[in-house]
């Protein structure tokens, strides 16, 4: 991956991060668990693939250059993808299954932690800056 950005300007990183909340709540309100299924894809794309849908969708409502946005750093925000994704899959399947508290539990963690970053705390940043303290540490 010789093309893997530096950074991610952060009205793209807003967008999925309200894309995830929003498709909790209306999983949430409609009992409908498939609409999970809108981020889980978008974000697993974007890991495997390099290619979020909902990103770069969001890229054509940019007003200014891409540069000039406030960057997000881009490894950051794969950590923060893989812990988004997992959490959307397991809320999925533990809703498929019947696992309702699971399902919810699993789901309310994702919503806090897209919304919480929303308003400027990034958990996953938190998660990986102590992940790397303990790796130091260790070594």
């Amino acid at each position: 991956m010789a093309n893997t950005p530096v950074s991610i300007p952060r009205p793209l990183v807003r967008t999925n991060q309200w894309a995830i909340v929003l498709s909790v709540l209306a999983s949430w309100f409609t009992g409908e668990a498939w609409i999970l299924a809108i981020p889980l894809l978008a974000g697993a794309m974007g890991l495997l693939f390099g290619f979020n849908p909902i990103m770069r969708t969001a890229r054509h409502f940019l007003k200014k250059s891409p540069s000039e946005y406030i960057p997000e750093d881009w490894e950051q925000q794969q950590f923060n993808q893989v812990i988004a994704v997992a959490c959307l899959a397991l809320g999925l399947i533990s809703f498929l299954l019947g696992w309702t508290a699971a399902g919810y539990v699993f789901t309310a963690m994702v919503a806090l932690s897209a919304f919480i970053a929303i308003l400027g705390f990034c958990i996953g940043c938190f998660i990986r800056f102590q992940l790397n303290q303990y790796k130091y540490r260790k070594s």
